[in-house]
């Protein structure tokens, strides 16, 4: 019993360290920097003086963007929502919401083991699937 336990969490910290040895470590230092941020952009009218939030970005604790709202005159334009992996660390969903905070696009996604983007499934709100895209990579000799 005791081996299968030991053998478990071989096999659950091998996962946790595989998900972060498909990142840099500039991008480690960088997500590391962002734990539980909140980033707001602001916008100034060049001749009135006017400022106004444009752009709002949330970290997580683990330093992944979870929400991005982007604004307009009038109010939000749009957010999207997204939740990752947590063995992979990879986005595998984002909910994109309209003006009314009504959701109008899921996406979900599939990776290859390269970290490299494989499948992206677009859904209706009401959970539909509309489209699917699939990836390619090609490299060239040049």
């Amino acid at each position: 019993m005791k081996k299968y336990l030991y053998l478990l969490t071989c096999l659950l910290l091998a996962g946790t360290a595989t998900a972060q040895s498909l990142l840099t470590p500039e991008q480690l230092a960088k997500r590391e920097k962002r734990k539980n941020l909140t980033v707001k952009e602001w916008n100034t009218d060049s001749k009135t003086k006017v400022r106004w939030l444009d752009h709002v970005k949330v970290y997580d604790s683990e330093g992944r963007c979870v929400e991005e709202i982007e604004y307009a005159s009038y109010g939000q334009r749009s957010r999207v929502t997204s939740k990752y992996d947590d063995v992979t660390g990879k986005v595998i969903e984002e909910v994109e919401y309209n003006d009314r905070n009504k959701p109008v696009r899921i996406r979900k996604y599939e990776w290859n083991e390269d970290g490299t983007k494989a499948k992206q499934y677009n859904y209706l709100p009401n959970g539909k699937l509309f489209s699917v895209k699939v990836f390619e990579y090609i490299f060239s000799d040049k």
